[in-house]
């Protein structure tokens, strides 16, 4: 079984994260933050949900560490990568494909390559 999350995006692996990182106090407090912030509502594909379930919140997480790859923001990547895994800890992959301003993104739990 992989301690690994992937992130592949139009077929290519981008970037992966050790899901055995551990996750200090403060980290974990920040991931709580990011929850709490997410309970006020959250806009996903221009839609508002004002109270998302836990595959809402990863899917939304999972956008925003994309977003954090393309920009290289460490803390966007750190932040997304520590809330997935803490939360989703049997998520293998997030598979995205992006065609002009859009993007399609499935989450992985079944699947190693």
């Amino acid at each position: 079984m992989s301690t690994k999350l992937r992130v592949v995006l139009n077929g290519t692996e981008v970037f992966e994260y050790e899901k055995n990182t551990r996750h200090p106090g403060k980290q974990r407090e920040f991931l709580d933050n990011m929850d709490l912030d997410m309970d006020e509502g959250i806009e996903i594909d221009g839609e508002l949900i004002s109270a998302p379930d836990k595959m809402q919140r990863a899917q939304y997480v999972a956008m925003s560490l994309l977003y954090g790859i393309k920009m290289q923001s460490e803390g966007l990547i750190s932040a997304s990568c520590g809330y997935l895994v803490t939360r989703l800890p049997d998520l293998k992959q997030i598979r995205a494909v992006e065609s002009g301003e859009e993007v399609t993104m499935d989450l992985i739990f079944d699947e190693e390559n």
